[in-house]
C-alpha cells in the first residue's frame, strides 16, 4: 500500500494579522488545511495530508503547497506557492525541510514554510518507517489541534474529486520476513497490483483466489471446468467487496426478547457436615420465585434425599439466565414453624447452561450464611443441576464410582477455574446522575398547576434500582427533575469470585399507582474483570451508561414496555446513567466488620465534571443514496427520515428542557434549545466558531411505486443528507480499540468461512486458506498491539480502561502468537481442529470487542409518516466513528451501507418481523468536529454540494443539505434464476407455489409462478433495461449497490406470502471491456435464503452487471430468444451459465407407505407415490387397500433424466403421495424433497482392493480381552499376513493367571471369591456390562485427555523450540503440568492394567452392551438399504429452529433410490443369478405381509420427570403395537424417578401393517386420567430387515442354560450358513482343531460345550458364534451385527416439544412366526431385596469428653449412653442404657443392638418402604446407601440430653477398627481414602475401637471419645436358626457390664452417694478434721477441768 504523506508544521515570516490558509496539491488532487487564525508572524498548522498511490512514485512528479489570506465574506488571497520535484523523495523517502514561497511574479519573497514528506512504497525498496515516528510531534500552542498519529495502514481518500486509478484501500498487507508484502486479497476482491503475481508459489499460494473480484480463474486444482461453480456462502456474496460500501446484515429478526422453552431439573442428592446438632434438616429449592422443598431427615448432620424437581419456565433466554438458583438448608421446619436458616448456596441459571451439557452433574455445593459472613462454610449439599432448553439434549455423564464423587473437595459445585475457598466481598455501585430522561406523567396536571401555582415542574420523578444475586437495592427519588442528581452508592455483599453473572440497573418513575422502568441497563461481571494471575476485580466508571427502550413520548399503555426491562432491542435513546462498579474483598477476621450481608444504601461525595472526560463536539453527517422497498401499507403519504444521535436531532420527543436548569450554556454541555431543532433551519448562528444548526430529517417527499408490494422515494440525482452537532465526553479510545479487534475478528470470520466452504465443496488445499487466515490474524493482533496504546493520559480514563487495555494488549498478543504457532502445525488432517481452535479465537475477540463502558449513544435512524413513528433501524455509534487511523475507523463509517428498516418492538417477532419496512442505501459519517473535514471522502464521486441557502461563502463552514449528482451511468442488469432448494413450507399442503422477486436500485421483476413445489427450477433470465446509477463507472465497477432477491408463495387469494430473502452482488463489466472468461459468463452459485434467524432455502442463481455504452444495447452480448415455445416469452438462462448436463438413471424401490394421517378427515385408501427430479420423473403401482397391506407389489421403477455433472448442482428429488379418489380425484397426502442425491449414488465394487484378493486364507487375529478391543481399532489384514491367536485361554491358565493377580494386590488378599454360578442373574450380567461401559467411557476420556495433553506439549516446544520427541521420552518435564491431568493418565494408565484385571476377575459373568443411546442411532437407523422419508403436509412453523417440523408428518414412504451415469459398465450386470428386474436392488427380500413375534423387555427407567405435586410420579409401562396395546397399571411402582420394571411383554404382529412399536411410561393416579409422562417409538420393520440383523442381539458366548442361555430359535451355525447363503460367499467349511473358514478368512475357537448335567461334548456352535461377532471383515459383505444389548432410549411428550423427560432402558427381540418358537423369555424381573440383621454389640466406650459438673465437688463428669441407627431407619434408632459419672470418659455396656434390614447386593443399597404420611395412599420404596449411625450423649434428667459424638460407616468401605483404644485416633476419619476399607458384606464379623467426632466453633473435628463396638451381618435364615436378644436379654444374653461402683444416680442412693461422693474424695481430710477435733475437745476438756483439778490438787483434796 504505496503512499505519500506530507505533514506540513508552520508557514513563518507572514506580513500583517490575519486568517490564513493552506493548500497542498499532489497529482491533481487538492487538500485544504484548516484556517490558523489571527496569525501575525507565524502560522502552525501541524496537519498532515496523505495520498494513497496505486502507481510508483515518480521522480519528476511535483508537490505544489499554496498559502492563502483567509475570508470569510470575499474570495480567498494567494499569499505565495511553494514547488518542489519529488526526486529525492522518491530515492530515500524522508525528506525534512524550510523552504521560501514565490509570489505570483515568481519572485522570492521572505516567507517560509516548513515541511516533513514520507513516501512509503509497495516493496520496501525506499527506507522502512517505524511505527510511531510521527509521535514526538508537539501539541500546537493553543492546544485546539490534538495530534493524532496516522498509521501507515491508513488508506482513506480524501477530497471529492475523482478517484485516482484504483486505490489499494482498507487491507491490510502481510510483510513477510524477506520484505516483500504479499496482499491477501481474499475473497475480498481486492485487485493484486501486478508486481505481486510473479511470487506467487515461492513459499505457497499465501493467497487463495477464491472468489477474487476478477475471477482469475487460478484454481489450485485442475482446469476450470465449465461447471466448477463457486459455492460462495452468503458471506461471500455480501463480502465487502469495496471500499466504499459495507456489508448488509442477512439476519434481520431480534431474537433476544423472545420466549422459548426451559427445564431446570435438579437432583438433590444428600447433604454433609451440616453445622449445628442433632438437626432435621430439610433442603429448599428456589428459582426465581418457585420454590420448591425436599421432605425433612430426622436428627442428622447428613441426610440422604435423593430427590428430584423440575421447574418449566417459558421465557426469554435473557430472563432465563438472569435468574439465581437458591439452595438453602432449614433446620426443624414445620407447618407451624419457619425453620432456622442453616446456610445457602446462590448461582445463576446462566453459569450453569454455560457449563459442559449445560449441568453439573453429581457436585457439592458449599453452604454459608447469608446473615453472618464471618462464618465459614455451613455444610456441603450434594446435587445435579441441569438447564435444557429447547433441541438440547442432555447426556447423563457415567456414574463414576461412589469413592471419587464422596471426596468432596475435588467435585464442588463451581465452574472451572474458581476456587474453592471463596471469600465475601462487597459490590458498590455508585449512582451519579442521569440526563435526558424522557417525560413519563401526562403534561395537563402541570398545565393546571403552572395555571396556578406559576411553576413548571419536569414530568418525571426517576429513581435507581439495582439487582444483583436475588437481592435488590433502591437509590432515593428524586422529584421532577430530568436530569436528577442522586450521588448514592448500593453495597451488596456476595461471596467473590461471583456466581451470578449480571448486575441490573434500572432507572425507574416514582408513581403513587406503579413504577415504571424507564430504562434498564445490565453490567455483566465477566467483562469488568479479568481472573487471570494479572487479572483485576470488577471495576466500571465512573462512566455514562446509555439506556435504550420504547419511544419518548408518553403514554399511559406504553407497548413496547418490555423494552425498558431490558427485553428485546431498545428503539430509541431513554436516558444516560453515570455510574461506577467498585468491589472489596472483605477480610472477614476484622473485628469491625458488619457480619450481615442486607443491602446498605450510603451517600457518595459528588464527582466532578471532568472525570469522565473532555467534552468534545461531534458532527454526525447521513446522506440518503437511495429509499426503495417502502412497504406498501406506509406508500401514499409522504414520508420523511430521521436520524437521532442521543436526544440530538429527535424533534418529536427529544429533548426536555429542565425547568431547574438555568438557560446558559455550559462549556457547550447543554443540549440545543428546542427552537434551534425546528425542522430543517439551518441559519447560521454566526457565533464565533461558526457553529451551526443541525438538519436532522429529510425533507418530506411521496413515495412513487416499485411494484405490488413495494414504493420507493424518488431520489435519483438529489440526494437528501443530514446532519447533526452534538457534545459527548470524548471516550474514543474505547471505541477504537474496540473497531480494530472487531474488524480483525469480522476478517477471521470470513476466513474461516471461507475455509468450510472449501470443505463443503471438497475443493483442494483448505489447509494453504487456513495458514492464510492465522497469518492475517496473528499480523492484527500485533498491529492492535502497536495502535492500542495511545492517548493514554487522556482525561477521564479510568480504571476499567487502563486495566482493560492491559489484558487486551496481552491477549491480543498471546492470540498472534498461538495463531503464528498453530499456522505451522496445520496439516491435511489436523486441519479440522485447527479450525476449532481458530473458532475459539473469534469467540474470544468478539467476547473482547464488547466494551463495558458505553461513550457515544447510538444512531438511530426513523421512518417517519404523519409525524408517527413507524420503522427504525439502530447503528451502533462505533461502527459509523471516523479515525485517522484505518484499522481504528468503525466499519461503516464513510461507506454506503444497505439498512433495512424493521417495526419496533414485538411488532418485530415473527411474520412482521421479516418483510422489510424499507431499504435504504445510507451513507454515514461520525467524527469529531475538528476533523470534519473528510467527512465526503467516502462517497460515491461525482457529485456537487448544495448548501442551504442562506450561508455565506465560507469554505468549510456548512454541511451541503443534498448533493446533486451529475455522472449517470446506464447499465443493463441481468438476472440468470437457475433454481431454488429445500425452500419453507407454505401452505398447508406441505408446499409452496414459489417465485422470485429480484429488486436492483428502484426496479423490480418476477419469475413465474411454479406451483406446488419446494424446489423450483425457474430456469429464467430476468432483463432489468436503462437502470440508471449516479456516481463515476469506475467506481460503480468495484461498487455495485446490491440484489435483493425475495422468495414468496404464491396464494389464490390474498397477498403473497413471505418465504425468505437473500443478498447478492454482480458482476459487473464496463462498456470497455471484453465479455468473456475469467469473469464472464459468470457462474451460478449458492446463495443461503434467511427467514428471520432461520435458513428458509438456497437459491442457486448469477447476475451480472452490463453497461450500455454509447452504441446502446446493440454492443452488449446478445441475449438468446425464447427457446421454448410453451413458456412464451420467458426468457431460460443463457448456454455458458446454466450446468453441463449428463444423462442419468434413477432406480426406485417402492417398498410401502407408514403411518398415513387422515386428508381432509377421510382415511387414505388407495395411495400413490409419484417420484419427480428434473422435470422426468415415475409412478409406482397403486396400492388397493392401504388397510390390508400397505406394501406396493412391483418394487423397482426407473427413469431416466439429464442431469447437472457437477454433483453439487444436482437438484432436489421430490416424492409425493397422492390419494385416488373416487371420479379420478387425485389427493396430495404428503411431499418429501430429498435434497442431496450424493448418498444414492451407486459407486461400483472396487475389484482391487484387498477384500476381494483370495492369494491366500487370512487368519483373523481375535483379540481375546474385550475391553482393550473396544478401543483398538481393527487392523485391516492383508492377503499375506498370517497370524493365528487363541480365543480363550484355558481353564488352567487362566487360573494361574488369577492367582498371580492376587498375589499381587500390594500383599492384601483379595476375599472376593469367585461368583457363584447359581448365584449370577441376568442382572449380574447387566451390572457388569455397566461397569464396562464406564471403564470404556472413562479410558476414552483419558485416552483425549492425553492426546490432548501431548499436543499441548507439542505446542510448548514448538514455542520453546525443542522438539517434542526430546520431551516425551523423560518424562520429568511432565511434572509440572497440573496434577489433575496427569493424576488421569496415572488412573489411565492403571486402568487399562486395571480394567485387564477386573476383566480376568469378571471374565466368569458373560455381559452383554449397553448402549447410552438408541440403537439405531449406533447402527446408522438401520437404513442399510431400506430408507424412510417422512412425508410433510402443512405450513412450517416459523419456531426458531423448525421444532415443530413433527407436527407437520403425515407419514413416512419406504423406499430407496440409486443412480448412476449411462452407461452402466458390463461387469454389473453380467454378475451370476442378476435379476434385471431388480436393477442395483439385487438379493432384497420380498414384501409380503410376515407374522411375528415382537417380545420387548423393559428394564429399568431413570430421571422420569415428575408428574404428581409431590415432584415424585408413579411409572407404569403401556406398550401399543399396531391394535394391540398392553397395559402394565396393576403394576404401577409407587412415588418413584427411577423405577427397576424388569418386565418382558410379547406381542404377535403382521408386519408390514403393525410396523411402529410405541413404548409409553404413564403416571398412576388414584382420581382422574393417567398423565402421559413419555414415550419413545421403535420402527420394528427396518430393524427386521436390515441386514445388521436386528432381530435378536447375537450374545458373546453360547451356552445352554442357566442365566446365559441363548435366545434365538436359530443356532449360530444356522444364523452363519444363512448369512452364507445370502451372500453368495463361500463356506462355512468347519476344520480340525476348532477352526472354521468363511470366504478366505479362517477363524478359531474352543469346541466343547457343557449341557444342563455337566457333560462336554463337542459343537461347532463356538466357532460359528466367533464367526458371527467378527462378522465385519468378511469381505464384501461383512458388517458389524447387532450384539446382546440394552438401549437407553429418550421419553418425549407431544405437549414438550424436544425436551427429554427421562429415559427407557430396554430392549426388542423379534421371531418371525413360521420358524420354531423361540424359548421362554429370559427373567429378568428385579432382584427381591435380601433379609439381613446387623448386630451390634457396644463394648466400651473410652475417652468420651466429661459434660457434666458436679453439685458438690464440681468435678468432671458424664453420664454415657450409645445411641445407634442404620440411615433411613432413624424411628427404629436403640439406645444403651446409661453408664453414669463417667469420671475418665470410659464407659462399659456391654449392649447389643439389633437392625434388621433388606439390602440389594448388586447395587449397594437398603431398601426401605414406607408411607411417606399419613395420608399417603400406599408406601413408597426408598433405596440408601447402607450407612450405620453410632452417636454418644451425655444422659440429663431434667434438661435436653447432650450430644457429644458421631461416627457414621458405610457398611460397604469402612475403615477397619484399631485393636486398641491407644491406636484409634482421628486419623482414622480424615484420612478414610488412603485407609485400605472392609465391607461387612464380606467379612460378616468386625471388632475394634472406632473414633467419635464433633465439630467445634471453628468448624474443626475434633475428637469426642472412642467406641469399642462389634459388628455382626448375618442372614435372615441365620438369624431365625440362632437368635439373640436385644439389650443384654435372652436368647444369648451378655453379661452385665463390670462398671466401677461410682455409677449411680445420687437421689436415689443417698448413702451409697455420700459413701463414693464424700469418703472416696475427702477420707484423709475427714480424718485430719476427726483428729482436730478430737484434739480440740481435749483441749476444751482439759480447760474446762483444769481449774477444779487445779483446786483440789491444790486444796489436796
Amino acid at each position: 500500500m504505496m503512499a505519500l504523506v506530507v505533514h506540513l508544521k508552520t508557514v513563518a515570516h507572514l506580513r500583517g494579522k490575519g486568517d490564513k490558509i493552506a493548500k497542498v496539491t499532489f497529482r491533481g488532487l487538492p487538500f485544504y488545511s484548516r484556517v490558523a487564525e489571527n496569525c501575525e508572524e507565524v502560522a502552525h498548522f501541524n496537519e498532515l495530508f496523505r495520498w494513497p498511490i496505486a502507481s510508483r512514485l515518480d521522480g519528476n512528479e511535483m508537490l505544489e503547497i499554496q498559502v492563502y489570506n483567509y475570508s470569510k465574506v470575499f474570495s480567498n488571497r494567494l499569499v505565495g506557492t511553494f514547488c518542489m520535484v519529488l526526486q529525492k523523495v522518491a530515492e530515500e523517502g524522508h525528506l525534512e525541510l524550510t523552504e521560501t514561497l514565490i509570489d505570483d511574479n515568481n519572485t522570492s519573497i521572505k516567507t517560509s514554510v516548513n515541511i516533513e514528506i514520507r513516501y512509503q512504497p509497495m516493496d520496501g525498496t525506499v527506507g522502512v518507517w517505524r511505527d510511531g515516528e510521527f509521535l514526538d510531534v508537539p501539541d500546537d500552542r493553543d492546544g485546539v489541534f490534538t495530534f493524532e498519529t496516522d498509521s501507515l495502514l491508513s488508506g482513506q481518500s480524501h477530497g471529492s474529486g475523482t478517484s485516482h486509478g484504483r486505490s489499494l484501500q482498507g487491507s491490510i498487507p502481510t510483510f513477510r520476513k524477506a520484505g516483500k508484502g504479499v496482499f491477501s486479497a481474499m475473497k475480498l476482491g481486492k485487485i493484486k497490483s501486478s508486481k505481486d503475481d510473479h511470487r506467487k508459489g515461492a513459499d505457497e499460494p499465501a493467497v487463495l483466489d477464491m472468489e477474487d473480484l476478477d475471477r482469475k480463474a487460478i484454481r489450485l486444482a485442475g482446469t476450470l471446468d465449465p461447471d466448477t461453480i463457486s459455492l460462495a456462502s452468503v458471506t461471500a456474496v455480501t463480502t465487502n467487496v469495496s471500499n466504499k460500501r459495507s456489508k448488509p446484515d442477512i439476519k434481520m429478526e431480534p431474537s433476544s426478547g423472545r420466549p422459548v422453552d426451559y427445564q431446570i431439573s435438579i437432583t438433590v442428592i444428600e447433604a454433609r457436615q451440616l453445622i449445628g446438632l442433632n438437626m432435621d434438616p430439610v433442603v429448599c429449592v428456589e428459582i426465581g420465585d418457585d420454590k420448591k422443598y425436599t421432605s425433612m431427615k430426622e436428627s442428622t448432620n447428613c441426610p440422604y434425599y435423593n430427590e428430584y424437581f423440575v421447574f418449566d419456565f417459558h421465557v426469554p433466554p435473557d430472563v432465563m439466565f438472569d435468574k439465581i438458583i437458591k439452595l438453602s438448608v432449614i433446620h426443624s421446619k414445620n407447618l407451624l414453624r419457619s425453620g432456622t436458616l442453616v446456610g445457602t448456596f446462590k448461582m445463576d441459571v446462566g453459569t450453569v447452561y454455560s457449563q459442559p451439557e449445560h449441568q453439573f452433574y453429581h457436585k457439592w455445593a458449599i453452604l454459608s450464611d447469608p446473615e453472618d459472613i464471618t462464618a465459614g462454610c455451613k455444610g456441603y449439599i450434594k446435587c445435579d443441576i441441569a438447564v435444557v432448553g429447547k433441541g438440547d439434549n442432555i447426556k447423563t455423564p457415567h456414574k463414576a464410582n461412589e469413592t471419587e464423587e464422596d471426596e468432596i473437595e475435588g467435585n464442588l459445585l463451581l465452574p472451572e477455574g474458581i476456587p474453592a475457598e471463596r471469600q465475601w466481598a462487597r459490590f458498590y455501585v455508585k449512582i451519579y446522575r442521569a440526563e435526558g430522561l424522557p417525560k413519563m406523567n401526562t403534561s395537563i396536571m402541570a398545565n393546571v398547576k403552572k395555571a396556578f401555582i406559576g411553576e413548571n415542574r419536569d414530568l418525571v420523578d426517576p429513581y435507581v434500582q439495582v439487582q444483583y444475586a436475588g437481592q435488590k437495592g433502591k437509590t432515593s427519588v428524586q422529584k421532577s427533575s430530568y436530569e436528577p442528581i442522586w450521588n448514592e452508592q448500593i453495597v451488596f455483599a456476595e461471596l467473590f469470585p461471583p456466581l451470578c453473572k449480571r448486575i441490573k440497573v434500572q432507572i425507574r418513575d416514582s408513581d403513587k399507582v406503579n413504577d415504571v422502568a424507564i430504562g434498564t441497563h445490565f453490567i455483566d461481571l465477566r467483562k469488568i474483570s479479568n481472573d487471570g494471575d494479572k487479572g483485576f476485580l470488577p471495576t466500571l466508571g465512573p462512566a455514562w451508561v446509555n439506556m435504550y427502550g420504547s419511544t419518548r413520548q408518553y403514554t399511559l399503555m406504553d407497548e413496547h414496555q418490555d423494552l425498558n426491562d431490558g427485553l428485546g432491542e431498545g428503539v430509541s435513546f431513554r436516558a444516560r446513567l453515570l455510574l461506577s462498579v467498585a468491589v472489596e474483598i472483605l477480610d472477614t477476621t476484622s473485628p469491625e466488620i458488619i457480619s450481615s450481608s442486607e443491602v446498605q444504601v450510603d451517600s457518595v461525595s459528588n464527582i466532578s465534571e471532568s472525570a469522565t472526560g473532555k467534552m468534545e463536539e461531534f458532527f454526525l453527517f447521513g446522506s440518503f443514496l437511495e429509499a426503495t422497498m417502502i412497504d406498501r401499507k406506509i406508500g401514499d403519504k409522504p414520508i420523511t427520515f430521521e436520524i437521532t444521535i442521543g436526544n440530538y436531532g429527535n424533534q418529536i420527543d427529544g429533548v426536555n428542557k429542565s425547568s431547574s436548569r438555568k438557560k446558559k450554556k455550559k462549556d457547550g454541555d447543554d443540549e440545543e434549545d428546542e427552537d434551534e431543532l425546528i425542522q430543517n433551519s439551518s441559519e447560521d448562528e454566526a457565533d464565533e466558531d461558526g457553529d451551526l444548526a443541525s438538519v436532522s430529517s429529510t425533507p418530506f417527499m411521496r413515495p412513487v411505486i416499485t411494484d405490488r408490494n413495494y414504493f420507493h422515494l424518488p431520489y435519483f440525482d438529489k440526494k437528501p443528507c443530514v446532519y447533526i452537532k452534538s457534545w459527548w465526553q470524548d471516550q474514543r479510545r474505547r471505541l477504537y480499540n474496540s473497531n480494530m479487534m472487531d474488524k480483525i475478528a469480522d476478517k477471521l470470520e470470513e476466513g474461516l468461512n471461507d475455509v468450510q466452504e472449501i470443505f463443503k465443496t471438497e475443493k483442494a488445499f483448505p489447509e494453504r486458506r487456513l495458514r492464510g487466515v492465522l497469518e492475517e490474524l496473528s499480523i492484527g493482533c500485533s498491529r492492535f498491539v502497536t495502535l492500542a496504546n495511545k492517548d493514554v493520559n487522556l482525561a477521564g480514563r479510568t480504571k476499567l480502561d487502563r486495566e482493560r487495555l492491559k489484558s487486551c494488549m496481552r491477549e491480543m498478543d498471546g492470540m498472534g502468537q498461538q495463531a503464528r504457532q498453530i499456522r505451522t502445525q496445520v496439516k491435511k488432517n489436523t486441519i479440522k481442529d485447527k479450525v476449532k481452535l481458530a473458532q475459539n479465537f473469534l469467540q474470544r475477540l468478539r467476547f473482547l470487542a464488547d466494551e463495558p463502558q458505553h461513550s457515544i449513544p447510538d444512531v438511530f435512524i426513523w421512518m417517519m409518516s404523519n409525524n408517527k413513528r413507524i420503522a427504525y433501524a439502530r447503528i451502533p455509534s462505533k461502527d459509523i466513528l471516523y479515525s485517522i487511523v484505518d484499522e481504528e475507523t468503525g466499519k461503516d463509517c464513510g461507506k454506503v451501507k444497505a439498512v433495512f428498516l424493521k417495526l419496533p418492538g414485538k411488532k418485530g417477532f415473527g411474520p412482521a418481523g421479516w418483510t422489510v419496512q424499507a431499504k435504504l442505501e445510507l451513507y454515514l459519517w461520525l467524527g469529531i468536529n475538528k476533523q470534519r473535514k473528510d467527512f465526503l471522502t467516502g462517497l460515491p464521486n461525482g457529485f456537487e454540494e448544495v448548501k442551504a441557502v442562506n450561508t455565506g461563502p465560507g469554505l468549510h463552514s456548512v454541511p451541503p443539505v443534498s448533493l446533486v449528482y451529475n455522472m449517470k451511468q446506464v447499465f443493463q442488469l441481468r438476472a440468470h434464476m437457475y433454481q431454488a432448494r429445500s425452500l419453507f413450507a407454505a401452505d398447508s399442503s406441505g408446499l409452496s407455489d414459489p417465485f422470485a422477486r429480484v429488486f436492483f436500485s428502484t426496479h423490480s421483476q418476477v419469475t413465474e409462478v411454479l406451483s406446488e413445489t419446494l424446489c423450483p427450477t425457474w430456469d429464467q433470465l430476468l432483463v432489468f433495461d436503462d437502470v440508471e446509477l449516479f456516481g463515476e463507472a469506475s467506481e460503480l465497477r468495484e461498487d455495485p449497490p446490491i440484489i435483493v432477491v425475495e422468495l414468496y408463495d404464491q396464494d389464490t387469494v390474498g397477498k403473497a406470502e413471505f418465504i425468505g430473502r437473500t443478498f447478492a452482488k454482480p458482476t459487473i463489466k464496463m462498456c470497455d471491456e471484453h465479455y468473456g472468461p475469467p469473469r464472464f459468463p459468470p457462474q451460478l452459485e449458492y446463495y443461503q435464503i434467511f427467514r428471520g434467524n432461520c435458513t428458509a432455502g438456497e437459491l442457486l442463481a448469477a447476475f451480472e452487471l452490463l453497461q450500455v455504452g454509447q452504441g446502446g444495447r446493440a454492443d452488449l452480448p446478445p441475449l438468446e430468444g425464447s427457446t421454448d415455445s410453451e413458456r412464451g416469452p420467458i426468457l431460460p438462462v443463457p448456454l455458458g451459465i446454466r450446468p453441463v448436463l449428463s444423462r442419468y438413471r434413477i432406480e426406485v424401490l417402492f417398498w410401502g407407505l407408514r403411518d398415513l394421517k387422515r386428508v381432509n378427515l377421510a382415511q387414505v385408501d388407495r395411495p400413490r407415490v409419484d417420484i419427480e427430479c428434473a422435470g422426468r420423473g415415475v409412478q409406482s403401482t397403486l396400492i388397493q387397500n392401504y388397510k390390508k397391506n400397505p406394501n406396493f407389489s412391483t418394487l423397482v421403477k426407473w427413469f431416466e433424466v439429464d442431469l447437472p455433472e457437477n454433483e453439487l448442482l444436482h437438484p432436489p428429488l421430490n416424492i409425493r403421495v397422492v390419494d385416488c379418489r373416487a371420479f379420478g380425484r387425485y389427493i396430495l397426502v404428503g411431499s418429501h424433497a430429498v435434497s442431496s442425491l450424493r448418498r444414492f449414488i451407486y459407486s461400483p465394487p472396487d475389484k482391487t482392493s484387498n477384500n476381494w484378493a483370495s492369494a491366500g486364507d487370512i487368519i483373523v487375529n481375535l483379540d481375546a480381552d474385550p475391553t482393550i478391543r473396544k478401543m483398538d481399532t481393527f487392523v485391516k489384514l492383508d492377503a499375506t499376513s498370517d497370524a493365528v491367536v487363541k480365543v480363550d485361554m484355558t481353564e488352567e491358565e487362566s487360573d494361574k493367571e488369577k492367582k498371580k493377580k492376587k498375589k499381587k494386590k500390594k500383599g492384601v488378599v483379595e476375599e472376593d471369591d469367585e461368583p457363584d454360578e447359581s448365584v449370577l442373574d441376568w442382572w449380574s450380567k447387566y451390572f457388569a456390562s455397566i461397569e464396562t461401559l464406564k471403564e470404556t467411557l472413562k479410558a476414552q476420556e483419558a485416552a483425549q485427555a492425553e492426546a490432548e495433553e501431548r499436543e499441548d506439549l507439542e505446542i510448548a516446544a514448538e514455542t520453546a523450540d525443542i522438539k517434542p520427541d526430546d520431551l516425551l521420552p523423560k518424562g520429568s518435564k511432565m511434572k509440572e503440568k497440573s496434577k489433575e491431568k496427569k493424576s488421569s493418565r496415572d488412573k489411565k494408565k492403571g486402568h487399562t492394567a486395571d480394567s485387564a484385571e477386573k476383566q480376568r476377575v469378571k471374565s466368569k459373568v458373560d455381559e452383554l452392551v449397553v448402549y447410552n443411546k438408541e440403537l439405531e442411532s449406533e447402527f446408522g437407523d438401520f437404513e442399510d438399504w431400506l430408507h424412510t422419508f417422512n412425508l410433510y403436509r402443512g405450513k412450517a412453523g416459523d419456531d426458531d429452529e423448525h421444532a415443530l417440523d413433527d407436527d407437520r408428518i403425515v407419514g413416512r414412504f419406504k423406499g430407496s433410490l440409486c443412480m448412476y451415469k449411462l452407461p452402466l459398465s458390463e461387469e454389473v450386470t453380467r454378475e451370476a443369478g442378476f435379476d434385471p428386474n431388480m436393477g442395483m436392488f439385487q438379493s432384497i427380500p420380498h414384501n409380503d405381509p410376515i407374522s411375528v413375534l415382537v417380545r420387548v423387555y423393559v428394564v429399568r427407567a431413570t430421571e422420569l420427570h415428575p408428574a404428581d405435586i409431590n415432584g415424585k410420579a408413579d411409572p407404569y409401562v403401556v406398550i401399543k403395537l399396531g391394535k394391540s396395546e398392553v397395559k402394565d397399571k396393576e403394576n404401577y411402582i409407587s412415588k418413584q424417578l427411577n423405577p427397576v420394571f424388569g418386565k418382558s411383554f410379547d406381542i404377535e404382529a403382521t408386519f408390514p401393517m403393525e410396523s411402529m412399536l410405541t413404548v409409553s411410561v404413564y403416571d398412576w393416579d388414584l382420581v382422574g386420567t393417567d398423565d402421559l409422562i413419555g414415550e419413545t417409538k421403535i420402527d420394528l420393520e427396518n430393524r427386521f430387515y436390515s441386514k445388521f440383523r436386528a432381530t435378536c442381539g447375537i450374545s458373546s458366548n453360547y451356552s445352554l442354560h442357566r442365566y446365559n442361555v441363548w435366545r434365538d430359535p436359530m443356532k449360530p451355525s444356522q444364523i452363519l450358513a444363512r448369512l452364507c447363503k445370502e451372500g453368495k460367499i463361500d463356506g462355512p467349511h468347519y476344520g480340525p482343531g476348532g477352526k472354521v473358514k468363511v470366504a478366505n478368512r479362517i477363524f478359531t475357537g474352543p469346541t466343547d460345550i457343557e449341557d444342563e448335567n455337566g457333560l462336554k461334548r463337542q459343537t461347532e456352535e463356538h466357532l460359528a458364534l466367533t464367526v458371527l461377532n467378527h462378522w465385519e471383515e468378511i469381505p464384501r459383505v461383512g458388517c458389524k451385527l447387532v450384539p446382546e444389548h440394552v438401549e437407553t432410549r429418550p421419553l418425549l411428550n407431544p405437549d414438550k416439544p424436544g425436551i427429554e423427560q427421562g429415559r427407557l432402558e430396554m430392549w426388542v427381540d423379534m421371531f418371525p412366526m413360521d420358524m420354531s418358537a423361540p424359548g421362554p423369555a429370559i427373567d429378568i424381573s428385579p432382584r427381591k431385596p435380601k433379609r439381613y440383621e446387623l448386630r451390634v454389640i457396644i463394648w466400651n466406650t473410652d475417652e468420651v469428653i466429661l459434660e457434666d459438673d458436679d453439685y458438690f465437688t464440681g468435678e468432671k463428669s458424664s453420664d454415657i449412653f450409645v445411641r445407634g441407627w442404620l440411615k433411613g431407619q432413624q424411628e427404629d434408632k436403640q439406645d444403651t442404657d446409661v453408664h453414669y459419672h463417667s469420671l475418665t470418659g470410659e464407659g462399659n455396656f456391654n449392649w447389643r443392638f439389633v437392625f434388621p434390614f433388606d439390602y440389594l447386593m448388586a447395587e449397594e443399597k437398603i431398601v426401605i418402604s414406607k408411607k411417606e404420611s399419613m395420608f399417603s395412599w400406599d408406601e413408597t420404596e426408598y433405596k440408601i446407601p447402607p450407612r450405620l449411625t453410632m452417636q454418644v450423649w451425655d444422659a440429663d434428667h431434667f434438661s435436653a440430653d447432650d450430644f457429644l459424638g458421631a461416627i457414621e460407616l458405610d457398611l460397604n468401605r469402612f475403615p477397619r477398627g484399631a485393636k486398641t483404644a491407644k491406636q484409634c485416633s482421628l486419623e482414622m476419619i480424615r484420612n478414610e481414602q488412603d485407609l485400605p476399607t472392609i465391607s461387612i458384606f464380606k467379612q460378616k464379623r468386625v471388632k475394634g475401637w472406632w473414633p467419635f467426632v464433633a465439630r467445634d466453633e471453628n468448624d474443626d473435628m475434633e475428637l469426642t471419645g472412642k467406641v469399642e463396638a462389634e459388628l455382626h451381618l448375618v442372614t435372615a435364615e441365620e438369624a431365625e436358626k440362632s437368635p439373640v436378644g436385644l439389650g443384654r436379654n435372652e436368647p444369648d444374653p451378655l453379661e452385665k457390664p463390670n462398671r466401677p461402683d461410682t455409677t449411680f444416680l445420687w437421689f436415689l442412693s443417698p448413702l451409697k452417694a455420700i459413701r463414693y461422693l464424700v469418703c472416696n474424695r475427702y477420707k484423709w481430710l475427714i480424718i485430719k478434721i476427726v483428729l482436730a477435733l478430737l484434739l480440740l475437745i481435749m483441749l476444751g476438756l482439759f480447760l474446762y477441768s483444769m481449774p477444779g483439778y487445779l483446786v483440789k490438787k491444790l486444796l489436796g483434796a
